[in-house]
Protein backbone atom coordinates (compact mmCIF):
# COMPACT_ATOMS: atom_id res chain seq x y z
CA UNK A 1 0.00 0.00 0.00
CA UNK A 2 1.33 3.34 -1.05
CA UNK A 3 0.46 5.17 1.50
CA UNK A 4 2.88 6.90 4.87
CA UNK A 5 0.73 6.48 8.00
CA UNK A 6 1.84 9.69 9.70
CA UNK A 7 0.07 10.06 12.90
CA UNK A 8 -3.31 9.23 14.41
CA UNK A 9 -5.64 12.42 14.79
CA UNK A 10 -7.76 13.05 17.48
CA UNK A 11 -11.70 11.81 17.39
CA UNK A 12 -14.29 14.64 17.12
CA UNK A 13 -15.01 13.82 20.76
CA UNK A 14 -11.69 14.99 21.77
CA UNK A 15 -11.12 18.05 19.54
CA UNK A 16 -14.89 19.35 21.07
CA UNK A 17 -13.76 18.33 24.87
CA UNK A 18 -10.87 20.02 24.10
CA UNK A 19 -12.76 23.65 22.75
CA UNK A 20 -16.48 23.05 23.78
CA UNK A 21 -19.59 24.81 22.70
CA UNK A 22 -20.37 26.86 25.64
CA UNK A 23 -24.48 26.94 26.73
CA UNK A 24 -24.34 30.19 26.07
CA UNK A 25 -23.42 29.34 22.43
CA UNK A 26 -24.84 26.44 22.40
CA UNK A 27 -28.56 28.20 23.02
CA UNK A 28 -27.47 30.69 20.21
CA UNK A 29 -27.08 27.92 17.98
CA UNK A 30 -30.43 26.61 19.08
CA UNK A 31 -32.37 29.54 18.37
CA UNK A 32 -30.61 29.74 14.79
CA UNK A 33 -31.36 26.17 13.79
CA UNK A 34 -34.62 27.29 14.94
CA UNK A 35 -34.99 30.13 12.56
CA UNK A 36 -33.55 28.17 9.85
CA UNK A 37 -35.62 25.16 10.16
CA UNK A 38 -38.55 27.74 9.75
CA UNK A 39 -37.47 29.07 6.72
CA UNK A 40 -37.44 25.20 4.31
CA UNK A 41 -40.47 24.06 6.75
CA UNK A 42 -42.67 27.59 4.90
CA UNK A 43 -43.00 28.73 8.38
CA UNK A 44 -40.79 31.96 7.57
CA UNK A 45 -41.19 33.98 4.46
CA UNK A 46 -37.34 35.23 5.24
CA UNK A 47 -34.86 34.63 2.19
CA UNK A 48 -31.78 33.32 3.08
CA UNK A 49 -27.80 34.48 1.80
CA UNK A 50 -25.51 32.02 2.22
CA UNK A 51 -22.63 34.66 1.65
CA UNK A 52 -19.17 34.43 1.53
CA UNK A 53 -15.40 33.19 0.33
CA UNK A 54 -15.29 30.68 -2.22
CA UNK A 55 -12.51 29.48 0.32
CA UNK A 56 -11.61 30.26 4.04
CA UNK A 57 -8.19 31.43 3.69
CA UNK A 58 -7.27 33.66 6.36
CA UNK A 59 -8.78 34.22 9.71
CA UNK A 60 -8.50 37.90 10.46
CA UNK A 61 -9.63 38.55 6.97
CA UNK A 62 -12.65 35.48 6.99
CA UNK A 63 -13.49 37.33 10.41
CA UNK A 64 -13.33 40.87 9.16
CA UNK A 65 -15.22 40.22 6.40
CA UNK A 66 -18.16 38.79 8.78
CA UNK A 67 -17.88 41.70 10.92
CA UNK A 68 -18.86 43.66 7.87
CA UNK A 69 -21.55 41.01 7.13
CA UNK A 70 -22.92 41.29 10.83
CA UNK A 71 -24.17 45.05 10.32
CA UNK A 72 -25.68 44.45 7.44
CA UNK A 73 -27.29 41.50 8.29
CA UNK A 74 -28.96 43.69 11.57
CA UNK A 75 -30.26 45.90 8.85
CA UNK A 76 -31.93 43.65 6.61
CA UNK A 77 -33.10 41.22 9.33
CA UNK A 78 -37.14 41.48 8.84
CA UNK A 79 -36.41 39.62 5.42
CA UNK A 80 -33.58 38.13 5.17
CA UNK A 81 -31.21 35.23 7.07
CA UNK A 82 -27.48 35.58 6.42
CA UNK A 83 -25.31 32.71 6.92
CA UNK A 84 -22.46 32.93 6.01
CA UNK A 85 -19.68 30.62 3.97
CA UNK A 86 -17.06 29.27 6.03
CA UNK A 87 -15.81 26.54 3.23
CA UNK A 88 -12.79 25.01 4.98
CA UNK A 89 -12.10 22.41 2.39
CA UNK A 90 -12.18 22.56 -1.35
CA UNK A 91 -12.73 20.09 -4.50
CA UNK A 92 -9.89 20.16 -6.98
CA UNK A 93 -10.87 19.06 -10.52
CA UNK A 94 -7.77 17.33 -10.61
CA UNK A 95 -6.87 16.43 -7.49
CA UNK A 96 -4.00 19.38 -7.28
CA UNK A 97 -3.85 22.80 -6.25
CA UNK A 98 -5.23 24.78 -2.27
CA UNK A 99 -7.30 22.27 -0.57
CA UNK A 100 -8.75 24.95 1.92
CA UNK A 101 -7.98 25.89 5.41
CA UNK A 102 -8.46 21.86 7.28
CA UNK A 103 -5.49 20.72 4.60
CA UNK A 104 -3.54 24.44 5.01
CA UNK A 105 -3.98 26.41 7.64
CA UNK A 106 -1.73 28.21 6.36
CA UNK A 107 -1.78 28.51 2.68
CA UNK A 108 2.24 28.82 2.29
CA UNK A 109 2.87 26.09 4.29
CA UNK A 110 2.76 22.20 3.59
CA UNK A 111 -0.08 20.68 4.46
CA UNK A 112 -0.60 19.86 8.53
CA UNK A 113 -3.86 17.90 9.12
CA UNK A 114 -4.40 18.64 13.23
CA UNK A 115 -3.68 21.94 12.82
CA UNK A 116 -5.77 22.18 10.22
CA UNK A 117 -9.05 20.55 12.35
CA UNK A 118 -7.77 23.22 15.07
CA UNK A 119 -8.29 25.90 12.71
CA UNK A 120 -11.34 25.29 10.78
CA UNK A 121 -13.09 24.70 14.39
CA UNK A 122 -11.02 28.28 15.51
CA UNK A 123 -12.57 29.71 13.13
CA UNK A 124 -16.30 28.93 13.10
CA UNK A 125 -16.00 28.99 17.16
CA UNK A 126 -15.26 32.79 16.31
CA UNK A 127 -17.86 33.42 13.99
CA UNK A 128 -20.65 32.18 16.43
CA UNK A 129 -19.02 33.37 19.72
CA UNK A 130 -17.83 37.12 17.90
CA UNK A 131 -20.53 37.76 16.06
CA UNK A 132 -23.64 35.35 16.57
CA UNK A 133 -23.24 33.24 13.38
CA UNK A 134 -24.16 29.69 12.50
CA UNK A 135 -22.10 29.59 9.24
CA UNK A 136 -22.33 26.82 5.93
CA UNK A 137 -19.09 24.49 5.23
CA UNK A 138 -18.97 21.87 2.30
CA UNK A 139 -19.22 18.68 3.82
CA UNK A 140 -16.33 17.20 1.74
CA UNK A 141 -15.44 14.05 3.90
CA UNK A 142 -18.20 13.16 5.52
CA UNK A 143 -15.79 11.16 8.06
CA UNK A 144 -14.65 15.10 9.18
CA UNK A 145 -18.55 16.88 9.48
CA UNK A 146 -18.43 15.59 13.45
CA UNK A 147 -15.69 17.79 13.97
CA UNK A 148 -17.95 20.65 13.29
CA UNK A 149 -21.44 19.52 13.67
CA UNK A 150 -21.98 21.62 16.90
CA UNK A 151 -21.33 24.74 14.95
CA UNK A 152 -22.57 24.56 11.68
CA UNK A 153 -26.08 26.06 10.36
CA UNK A 154 -25.87 24.77 6.99
CA UNK A 155 -24.06 22.21 5.27
CA UNK A 156 -23.85 21.65 1.46
CA UNK A 157 -22.53 18.66 -1.16
CA UNK A 158 -21.27 19.50 -3.64
CA UNK A 159 -21.87 18.84 -7.60
CA UNK A 160 -18.92 15.83 -7.65
CA UNK A 161 -19.92 14.56 -4.43
CA UNK A 162 -23.72 14.10 -4.81
CA UNK A 163 -23.30 11.02 -6.24
CA UNK A 164 -21.35 9.31 -3.76
CA UNK A 165 -23.32 6.60 -1.42
CA UNK A 166 -21.25 7.96 1.88
CA UNK A 167 -22.55 11.31 1.47
CA UNK A 168 -26.04 10.91 0.97
CA UNK A 169 -26.67 8.68 4.12
CA UNK A 170 -24.14 11.13 6.32
CA UNK A 171 -26.72 13.76 5.39
CA UNK A 172 -29.64 11.69 5.97
CA UNK A 173 -28.20 11.61 9.83
CA UNK A 174 -27.50 15.54 9.93
CA UNK A 175 -30.10 17.36 11.69
CA UNK A 176 -29.50 21.00 9.60
CA UNK A 177 -30.39 21.73 6.02
CA UNK A 178 -28.22 20.40 3.63
CA UNK A 179 -28.23 21.25 0.27
CA UNK A 180 -27.62 18.70 -2.63
CA UNK A 181 -26.06 19.87 -5.28
CA UNK A 182 -26.97 19.35 -9.35
CA UNK A 183 -23.77 17.20 -11.19
CA UNK A 184 -21.80 18.76 -12.98
CA UNK A 185 -22.84 16.59 -16.04
CA UNK A 186 -26.60 18.44 -15.15
CA UNK A 187 -28.85 15.29 -14.79
CA UNK A 188 -31.06 16.70 -12.15
CA UNK A 189 -32.43 13.28 -11.56
CA UNK A 190 -28.84 12.20 -10.05
CA UNK A 191 -29.65 15.38 -7.50
CA UNK A 192 -33.21 14.42 -6.89
CA UNK A 193 -31.82 10.93 -6.02
CA UNK A 194 -29.58 12.22 -3.63
CA UNK A 195 -32.60 14.68 -1.88
CA UNK A 196 -34.37 11.58 -1.50
CA UNK A 197 -31.63 9.18 0.16
CA UNK A 198 -31.12 11.95 2.70
CA UNK A 199 -34.68 12.46 3.21
CA UNK A 200 -34.68 8.49 4.55
CA UNK A 201 -33.17 6.13 7.44
CA UNK A 202 -30.41 4.45 6.88
CA UNK A 203 -28.05 1.88 9.13
CA UNK A 204 -24.40 2.38 7.55
CA UNK A 205 -20.94 2.19 8.51
CA UNK A 206 -19.70 5.86 9.87
CA UNK A 207 -16.60 6.32 11.37
CA UNK A 208 -15.93 2.80 12.12
CA UNK A 209 -19.87 2.51 13.66
CA UNK A 210 -22.36 0.89 12.54
CA UNK A 211 -25.33 3.72 12.59
CA UNK A 212 -28.46 4.16 12.24
CA UNK A 213 -29.93 8.04 11.04
CA UNK A 214 -33.82 9.04 11.20
CA UNK A 215 -33.42 11.21 7.55
CA UNK A 216 -33.24 14.75 6.98
CA UNK A 217 -36.31 16.17 6.66
CA UNK A 218 -34.55 19.39 5.53
CA UNK A 219 -32.35 17.89 2.36
CA UNK A 220 -32.95 20.51 -0.21
CA UNK A 221 -31.52 20.93 -3.98
CA UNK A 222 -28.63 23.26 -4.76
CA UNK A 223 -28.98 24.62 -8.53
CA UNK A 224 -25.42 25.50 -9.59
CA UNK A 225 -25.64 25.45 -13.59
CA UNK A 226 -23.51 22.58 -15.33
CA UNK A 227 -21.06 21.49 -18.05
CA UNK A 228 -22.37 19.84 -21.70
CA UNK A 229 -21.01 17.54 -23.60
CA UNK A 230 -18.54 20.26 -25.46
CA UNK A 231 -16.93 21.54 -21.95
CA UNK A 232 -19.39 24.78 -21.98
CA UNK A 233 -21.28 26.78 -18.73
CA UNK A 234 -24.85 25.68 -19.10
CA UNK A 235 -26.67 27.72 -16.41
CA UNK A 236 -29.58 26.40 -14.56
CA UNK A 237 -31.25 29.45 -12.37
CA UNK A 238 -33.81 30.42 -15.37
CA UNK A 239 -37.55 31.36 -14.73
CA UNK A 240 -38.17 28.13 -16.85
CA UNK A 241 -35.24 25.83 -15.08
CA UNK A 242 -36.63 26.92 -12.00
CA UNK A 243 -40.24 25.65 -13.00
CA UNK A 244 -39.16 22.64 -13.90
CA UNK A 245 -37.47 21.60 -10.84
CA UNK A 246 -40.88 22.91 -8.91
CA UNK A 247 -42.30 20.35 -11.53
CA UNK A 248 -39.62 17.60 -10.47
CA UNK A 249 -40.90 17.87 -6.81
CA UNK A 250 -44.03 17.88 -7.53
CA UNK A 251 -44.13 14.19 -8.71
CA UNK A 252 -42.07 12.78 -5.49
CA UNK A 253 -43.60 12.98 -1.77
CA UNK A 254 -40.43 14.48 -0.98
CA UNK A 255 -40.61 16.51 2.29
CA UNK A 256 -40.43 20.41 2.29
CA UNK A 257 -39.96 21.25 -1.46
CA UNK A 258 -36.65 23.80 -1.22
CA UNK A 259 -34.37 25.06 -3.50
CA UNK A 260 -31.12 27.35 -3.34
CA UNK A 261 -29.47 28.73 -6.17
CA UNK A 262 -26.07 29.13 -6.51
CA UNK A 263 -25.20 32.75 -8.56
CA UNK A 264 -21.91 31.89 -9.11
CA UNK A 265 -19.54 28.09 -10.96
CA UNK A 266 -21.68 27.01 -13.75
CA UNK A 267 -24.49 29.52 -13.54
CA UNK A 268 -22.14 32.61 -14.36
CA UNK A 269 -19.61 30.34 -16.23
CA UNK A 270 -17.24 31.52 -13.09
CA UNK A 271 -18.06 35.07 -13.90
CA UNK A 272 -17.93 36.21 -10.80
CA UNK A 273 -19.60 39.70 -11.39
CA UNK A 274 -22.63 37.69 -13.17
CA UNK A 275 -23.65 37.05 -9.58
CA UNK A 276 -25.26 40.56 -9.30
CA UNK A 277 -27.46 39.87 -12.41
CA UNK A 278 -28.22 36.28 -11.42
CA UNK A 279 -29.59 37.31 -8.24
CA UNK A 280 -31.92 39.95 -9.43
CA UNK A 281 -33.25 37.48 -12.36
CA UNK A 282 -33.96 34.98 -9.27
CA UNK A 283 -35.66 38.00 -7.38
CA UNK A 284 -37.78 38.88 -10.41
CA UNK A 285 -38.39 34.73 -10.32
CA UNK A 286 -39.74 34.67 -7.12
CA UNK A 287 -41.48 38.14 -7.25
CA UNK A 288 -43.88 36.41 -10.21
CA UNK A 289 -44.29 33.12 -9.44
CA UNK A 290 -46.13 31.93 -6.25
CA UNK A 291 -44.86 27.92 -6.85
CA UNK A 292 -41.00 29.48 -6.99
CA UNK A 293 -41.47 31.76 -4.86
CA UNK A 294 -42.08 29.02 -2.06
CA UNK A 295 -39.70 26.74 -3.53
CA UNK A 296 -36.63 29.25 -3.18
CA UNK A 297 -35.54 29.70 -0.21
CA UNK A 298 -32.46 31.47 -1.40
CA UNK A 299 -29.34 32.25 -3.11
CA UNK A 300 -25.48 31.21 -2.79
CA UNK A 301 -23.15 34.25 -4.08
CA UNK A 302 -19.49 33.79 -3.32
CA UNK A 303 -18.18 37.14 -2.06
CA UNK A 304 -15.33 38.95 -0.23
CA UNK A 305 -13.39 41.64 0.82
CA UNK A 306 -12.02 42.74 -2.62
CA UNK A 307 -13.06 41.92 -5.95
CA UNK A 308 -11.92 38.78 -8.02
CA UNK A 309 -9.21 36.32 -6.76
CA UNK A 310 -5.26 36.24 -6.81
CA UNK A 311 -2.66 33.44 -6.68
CA UNK A 312 -1.01 32.05 -3.64
CA UNK A 313 1.85 33.82 -2.75
CA UNK A 314 0.60 37.25 -3.42
CA UNK A 315 -0.89 37.99 -0.19
CA UNK A 316 -3.93 40.54 -1.47
CA UNK A 317 -6.18 40.81 2.18
CA UNK A 318 -9.35 39.55 1.65
CA UNK A 319 -9.06 38.28 -1.68
CA UNK A 320 -10.28 35.07 -2.56
CA UNK A 321 -7.17 32.39 -3.52
CA UNK A 322 -9.06 29.82 -4.99
CA UNK A 323 -12.58 31.04 -7.25
CA UNK A 324 -13.33 35.30 -8.09
CA UNK A 325 -15.44 36.55 -5.65
CA UNK A 326 -17.47 39.89 -5.48
CA UNK A 327 -15.89 42.46 -3.55
CA UNK A 328 -17.87 44.24 -0.51
CA UNK A 329 -19.23 46.96 -1.90
CA UNK A 330 -20.65 44.98 -4.33
CA UNK A 331 -21.91 42.32 -2.50
CA UNK A 332 -23.52 44.88 0.12
CA UNK A 333 -25.33 46.65 -2.30
CA UNK A 334 -26.79 43.35 -3.74
CA UNK A 335 -27.88 42.31 -0.09
CA UNK A 336 -29.55 45.74 0.13
CA UNK A 337 -31.04 45.29 -3.29
CA UNK A 338 -32.74 41.63 -2.70
CA UNK A 339 -33.79 43.22 1.04
CA UNK A 340 -35.60 46.12 -1.01
CA UNK A 341 -37.09 44.20 -4.11
CA UNK A 342 -37.65 40.67 -2.85
CA UNK A 343 -41.91 40.26 -2.02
Amino acid sequence: MNLEFKRKLPVPQQIKTRYPVTEELAKIKAERDAEVKAIFEGKSDKFILVIGPCSADSKESVLDYIGRLKDVSDEVKDKILIMPRIYTNKPRTTGDGYKGMLHQPDPDKIPDMLEGILAIRDLHMAALKDYGFTCADEMLYPDNYRYLSDLLGYVAVGARSVENQQHRLTASGIDVPVGMKNPTGGDLSVMMNSITAAQHSHTFIYRGWEVTSTGNPLAHAIMRGYIDSAGKCVSNYHYEDLQNLYNLYAKTDLLNPACVVDCNHANSGKKYLEQIRIAKDIIYSCNHNADIRKMVKGLMIESYIEDGAQKIGEHCYGKSITDPCLGWEKSKDLIYKIADTLK
